[in-house]
Parts: C-alpha cells; structure tokens; sequence
C-alpha cells in the first residue's frame, strides 16, 4: 500500500498543494494538505514572494535549498524563471559560505551520498541505497581537497556536487531523478574542521598515496558497474591528484573533471570570443597563466591543444606560453614542479636576466603577454602597472581574473576597464556587473563553467558516449561564438547567463555530433538533436 506521508516526503513525487483531488484521494493524501489546489505556476509566484523577504544570500540559499528538498519540480521551475538571480545565490559566491559552515548548516542530506575511506566495504551497498532504484546517469564526484578557491573542506565540500548538479538540470535539463552527488571523505587537513565538535566527517588527516587511490578505483569500479551508463565529473580535487584521476580514467570511462578540463573549455571560449572582437589570431598571442595550480595548467593545456589544432608545431606553440607562480616565472629546473607544469616550464638560458623574473609584475615587462589568465586565489595582483604595461604592448590585452569567490579575484572589471582606457577584453570568474567608461557600456562575460559543462554533459549523455576526448571539447568550445555579437561597443567576450538555457542546447548539439562523427557513441543515433530533445527533462507535473 502506498505510504501517503512517503509520497510528501520524497522530493522526486511531492507535488504539494499540486496535488488534484483525485491524486488525493487516489494516494490517501486527504486532509494531509490544504484544501485548495494550486497549478504549478501559482505555487512559482507564492514561493518567488516567500523568497523575496529573505535578507541576505545565505537566508536565500537556504531557504531554496528547503523548497529543493521537498518538491524538485518546483525547486527547477522557479530556478528556471530567475536564472540570473539564483546562479550566484544556488551556486557561486554564496555556495563558499555554505561550505564553510555546511556542519553548523546540515539539516537534510539532499540525496547526497558520503562515502568514507574508513569504511570501504559499505560502498557498494550504500551506492544502491542511495539509487533506490532510479537510472543514475550522472555524478558529480569531489573530495573536496581543492573547493573553489577556498581549499579544504572535507565533507563540507559536498555542497559542491550538490550545486554543480542544480547547475547541470536549471541549465541543460539533466533529469535530476538521474543524479548523484558524492563526496569521498578520505579525512580533511583543514586544522578548523579537525579542531571542530561540530564538524560531519572524518576528523583525521587526508589518507594519501596508494591507499587514496585504491579507495578512488574502488569507487570508480563500483559506480560504473551499477550505473552502466554512467558520465562521471570529478570536482575540486587536490592538485596533487587531480591531474593524475583524470589521466588514469579519461581513455577508459566516460568522464570530465570541471577544474582542468571545464575551466579550459570556457577561457578557450572567452579568448576566441575576445578575438572575434579584436579580429586578431589565435596563434599570434603570448599567453601568460598566472597560478599555475591544476586549473591553471588544465586551462594553459587546453589553449595549447588549440594552437596545435590551428596548424602550429608543438614545439613553436609551447614558445607562446609562461606559467607564474608564487616563486615566479616557473623554470624547468625546478624540482618540485608538477608533470603539467614541467611541460610549460621555461629554460633560465633563455632569459639574461632569469633570476629577476621571480614575480608578475616583472615576468609581464619582460614577455608582453597579449593573453593573461588569472587562477592564483591572490586578491588585487594584477595591479594598474601590469595592466599599463600590458596595455602599451597590445592594442586589446586579453585579461581574465578568474580566481573566486569575490574576495580573491585578481582584479575588477571596473578597474581593468579604466586602467586599459576601455581595450582590454574581459571576462571575471564571478558575476560582474556593467561598467560604463567613456560613453561606453562594456559588458562583462563570466568565465564560469556553467557556461559549458551542463550543455556538455547533456551532449555526453544524449549521444551515449563511450569517452569525452578532446575533439568533442574543442567542438564545445566554438559553439559559443556566434552567440554575442563583437560589432557592437563593449560586446562582451562570452555570451550571458541569462541565455544560460539556450546555448547550453547549442554546446550539448556540438559535442553530440562530434560523438556520432568520431562513432563513439555506444547506442545507434539517427537523429542527434532528437536524441537531446527526447534526454532533456522539463520541470512540469
């Protein structure tokens, strides 16, 4: 018999007070709720207005994250409606605080699922538990080790497979009956969380070496063999292994990780749109990556992999790009460097004054860099000299700050703006608003992975692809342009949030047909925008 109060009580089925008087009478549900009933649309205004009275962004989340937890139909509706408002509200800035107090926070799990290295013969059986039954398509996967550019946070870092997976069904229509986001609790070195009483996971020391990797395998393994038709997206690994995850895995599961390969989708696609506006080539730009963690190399590789894809040698595009950190120009006498560094890192005979170059300000005066990317986490460095400097070597210097949240960013829109006299082309890793200067009303793209992962993974899973290679990426990437249109003053570098539904349709369209080129899809498709059309799941009852 059907349990009435389970029915209320499951997030997939509840339609609250949607409910008909039939469906009421049909599963017990008389008197379990006020008599009126209301259409979807009514019950979108009522919780807008609720929403509205909410102060801060926190109160915000919250307060969606309550109607997320009862009624998913309703949560995708309203998001629907105010995507521009709720993105920074459901994912970032706001998702960093609800990280940092996520165990002072925790009322409802949200169907995550927290798998830890303490007990590892429960994986299986919790994985099933937490299906219960249901197709799961896609997870989102993360240890938090790496969270945005705040760092550690141990379990708390669930809220980022959360919010990444709202992003994934608000802007693609991922069926969010279909995913799972989990978190590996492999321990934390977050001295704040190991000193915390109030603090959900594991209180010890992040587990290294072969027996994280054997707990991640052994993750991977179980998941792909109940899932069989499983898109796995690692988040917000530890530079230590994320690279070494993705490399392991690329070849053999269909997988992404957002932090290499998303971050480098999305500035591949904002630097092709700055040069649609400049009309200048892509392999005549001097690229400078400052922050040269895993996303910066993932991003410095992917910028790469286009000038080769253009016709350019290897060995003359690598002449191209500097990667900075916080020693400086990265040399390749450096012991300590990473494999994804070392294959940028510079010869110091190449360099008469090398040993000088152990800061940014400094590397920019000596290469004169057309192209800098920001993803160092080190708040207001690209200072009003380095950007003149940049400016009286290039007619439109390519700037994005991307480090976030707001707090860290490398600089502001407003001021690359005015510091540049209006030529620098723009894109922030948060949202920015307009920025008027001289007449002018420059709009600013957001260099966020939202802007291609959802459509990405809706093209991945749509086409039923084997693999997610660099072609499809690339493919992924284009597909923006043509979007914003570069004749007209201030046009900004990427397309708008706003449109965030559209074009993930378009991105999601790309890498599907690049799936059925290369045949890598593992079921017959006759009809590549039928298939997206038939996988895309709406927010209706």
């Amino acid at each position: 018999m059907t349990n009435p109060v389970a029915i209320l009580n499951n997030p997939f089925l509840n339609k609250g007070t949607a409910f008909t008087k039939q469906e009421r009478q049909n599963l017990g549900l008389q008197g379990l709720l006020p008599p009126k009933v209301q259409n979807l649309s009514e019950q979108v205004e009522q919780t807008y207005a609720q929403f509205q009275h909410k102060g801060s962004d926190l109160d915000k989340r919250i307060f969606l994250m309550d109607i997320f937890n009862e009624n998913r139909v309703l949560f995708y509706k309203l998001f629907s409606e105010h995507i521009v408002e709720f993105m920074p509200i459901v994912y970032d800035p706001t998702i960093a605080t609800t990280i940092e107090n996520y165990s002072e926070l925790y009322v409802q799990s949200q169907n995550a699922v927290y798998l830890s290295i303490d007990e590892p013969k429960n994986m299986e059986q919790t994985l099933r538990n937490a299906a219960d039954g249901r197709d799961i398509r896609l997870i989102v996967v993360t240890d938090a080790e790496g969270i945005l550019g705040i760092g550690d946070w141990g379990t708390n870092g669930v809220d980022i497979s959360v919010g990444k997976l709202m992003v994934y069904t608000a802007a693609a229509g991922i069926d969010p009956s279909q995913v799972m986001p989990v978190v590996l609790d492999t321990g934390t070195n977050n001295s704040k969380l190991l000193n915390d009483k109030l603090y959900l996971g594991n209180q010890h020391e992040r587990v290294t070496g072969d027996r994280f990797y054997d707990f991640v395998d052994q993750f991977v393994q179980t998941a792909e063999r109940l899932f069989p038709n499983l898109y796995l997206h690692f988040e917000d690994f530890g530079r230590d292994n994320a690279a070494n995850l993705l490399n392991k895995y690329k070849d053999q599961i269909t997988t992404f990780n957002d932090d290499i390969q998303g971050t480098g989708i999305i500035v591949l696609a904002g630097i092709l749109g700055a040069l649609n506006i400049s009309k200048q080539k892509m392999t005549d730009q001097i690229y400078l990556c400052f922050g040269a963690g895993s996303a910066g190399a993932g991003i410095t590789k992917r910028i790469f992999d286009e000038f080769v894809q253009e016709g350019m040698a290897p060995e003359e595009a690598k002449k191209h790009f500097y990667m900075v950190d916080k020693q400086g120009l990265l040399f390749d006498d450096d012991s300590t460097l990473t494999p994804e560094q070392r294959e940028f890192a510079r010869s110091r005979s190449e360099f008469e004054n090398a040993d000088q170059l152990d800061n940014l300000a400094a590397v920019v005066s000596e290469i004169h860099p057309t192209v800098m990317v920001g993803t160092s986490t080190q708040p207001g460095t690209f200072t009003e000299e380095i950007v003149k400097d940049m400016s009286a070597n290039t007619d439109r210097p390519i700037i994005f700050p991307l480090s976030n949240p707001t707090k860290l960013a490398e600089a502001t829109a407003e001021d690359l703006i005015k510091w540049s006299d209006g030529r620098a082309l723009v894109a922030t890793g948060i949202p920015a608003a307009d920025v008027e200067y001289k007449g002018v009303t420059y709009h600013i793209g957001q260099a966020n992975n939202a802007l291609v992962y959802p459509g990405l993974g809706l093209g991945v899973i749509a086409s039923t692809a084997k693999v997610l290679n660099d072609e499809m990426i690339s493919a992924a990437a284009h597909s923006l342009g043509g979007i914003v249109d570069p004749t007209q003053a201030g046009a900004a570098v990427l397309p708008p949030v706003s449109k965030l539904d559209q074009f993930s349709q378009t991105v999601a369209l790309a890498v599907a047909n690049s799936v059925v080129e290369q045949g890598l899809n593992r079921e017959s498709i006759s009809d590549v925008k039928a298939a997206i059309d038939d996988t895309r799941w709406e927010p209706k009852y």
